[in-house]
């Protein structure tokens, strides 16, 4: 299967986003996205005009930890039937419903409060809406890797990159629309978060349109005794990765999620702060950072499954890897310039490219490594060890920044710098890593024979 793959026209990869599953894929990747947007840029930029420190900007994001530590309660999400809305919404929807509930009433808590005077209960707001986005992606996940079989290599490389572009449509797209409302106009950030609420509340409208996905969801037996539930939900699924890859390759492989995105997190949590601190404008991160950065984040997400699929994940992973560390530099250059739209331009479409491509292998290779029984809780736990290094250690991104005086170009250097130890992990890892795809592509091969 994977050489007639190979040897069809490339236009005809395109088919698979005939497939109405995509698209469902897309608007939950974008549901994920957007509470970033809440706690992330819109409150950085909030934030800053408040005057707020960059090293307390960034100890912010520490909020964003409830997305590296989501594991502990994904098994909930596995396990758990939330009643009423389990029986009329299904397993995974009820999860969504009630996530987007919290996320509706905490942003419009949000919209209430006075930065200067309550900033404690801004923070207490952001940790909460990271909590209920972190549980939401949870069930997003396990929904996502449920609606393709293992057969359907190109389809999870499809659903990857819709997912990855419905995220940056929630995060890009729809984050310049606050900043296009604040700049230049009456309305201040407090109206915004408003307005945020009412986009939640459509995505709500979604969850409860789309059908619940039961396609290839392991069948899962009731527990008799509490001793059941702990070793199935708590302790197998994380035994159960360790026993299939090893525990030397598991090690290996938890290593190089966790410092894969490092750098381009340090670069992310500051971008922000960069932007407004040389001189571009609200209107100018709403157009380039947002808009530009959504369109090619969603092109080049699909080319890169596309070319994931005929280059293998790992080959994916290492291009992208080395493409997404030289686009920082980018950054440095207008940090060097100062605000240049056309460099921005530029710096955005590059990084959206490599960004793009290394995020949907990236995706594709620990959905991979999840086993059908446990979805949920092995995804979340990978995900959220490589979440970890993107959110906690990024958090003293400002302090870094001040440690180097305010050298925006040597920090964008030094982000750089920091994916080289994952790439030469995967690099030494490679073979191993192909062993863990071949049995995925055998899979395939059978049930192409079968049909």
């Amino acid at each position: 299967m994977a050489n007639e793959t190979a040897n069809q026209p490339w236009y005809k990869d395109f088919r698979v986003y005939l497939e109405p599953r995509i698209w469902v894929i897309f608007l939950f990747g974008l549901m994920s996205g957007f509470p970033w947007v809440l706690i992330g840029s819109m409150l950085s930029a909030w934030l800053q005009e408040a005057g707020v420190a960059r090293s307390e900007i960034g100890l912010f994001g520490m909020v964003f930890v409830a997305y590296s530590v989501n594991a502990l309660w994904s098994p909930f999400v596995d396990r758990v039937k939330l009643p009423l809305l389990q029986r009329w919404l299904g397993q995974r929807r009820s999860w969504l419903a009630l996530c987007l509930f919290v996320l509706i009433v905490t942003t419009l808590g949000m919209s209430t409060l006075d930065l200067a005077t309550q900033a404690f209960w801004v923070a207490c707001g952001a940790l909460a809406i990271a909590v209920a986005s972190a549980t939401q992606d949870v069930a997003i996940d396990a929904f996502r890797i449920e609606s393709f079989g293992q057969h359907e290599g190109h389809l999870q490389s499809a659903g990857a990159a819709m997912a990855t572009a419905g995220w940056w449509t929630g995060y890009s797209g729809l984050g310049a629309l606050p900043f296009f409302l604040v700049d230049g106009t009456t309305w201040d950030w407090q109206a915004a978060y408003k307005v945020m609420a009412v986009v939640l509340l459509v995505q709500l409208a979604v969850v409860l349109m789309v059908r619940e996905s039961t396609r290839y969801r392991a069948q899962l037996k009731p527990f008799e005794r509490w001793q059941d539930w702990f070793r199935t939900t708590l302790y197998e699924p994380v035994a159960e990765f360790f026993r299939r890859t090893g525990w030397q390759l598991a090690f290996a492989i938890l290593s190089f999620i966790f410092l894969f995105k490092i750098g381009e997190a340090f670069l992310g949590r500051m971008s922000i702060v960069f932007y407004k601190e040389i001189g571009f404008t609200n209107d100018d991160i709403a157009i380039y950072s947002k808009m530009v950065n959504w369109w090619v984040t969603i092109i080049f997400a699909i080319i890169g499954s596309l070319v994931n699929v005929r280059l293998g994940t790992m080959r994916g992973l290492l291009i992208g890897g080395i493409a997404m560390a030289a686009s920082n530099l980018m950054f440095a250059w207008i940090a060097a310039v100062g605000p240049d739209t056309n460099l921005l331009l530029a710096a955005v479409i590059i990084d959206g490219f490599t960004g793009a491509w290394s995020t949907v292998a990236f995706v594709a290779f620990i959905s991979l490594l999840c086993n059908r029984a446990f979805t949920a809780t092995q995804y979340a736990l990978l995900a959220s060890l490589g979440n970890l290094g993107r959110t906690f250690l990024s958090s003293y991104s400002g302090f870094v920044v001040d440690w180097l005086d305010g050298d925006w170009s040597l920090f964008f250097i030094l982000t750089a710098v920091m994916v080289t130890p994952g790439l030469l992990l995967l690099i030494l890892l490679r073979k191993a890593l192909h062993r863990i795809e071949a049995p995925t592509t055998y899979e395939a091969e059978q049930e192409h024979g079968r049909n």
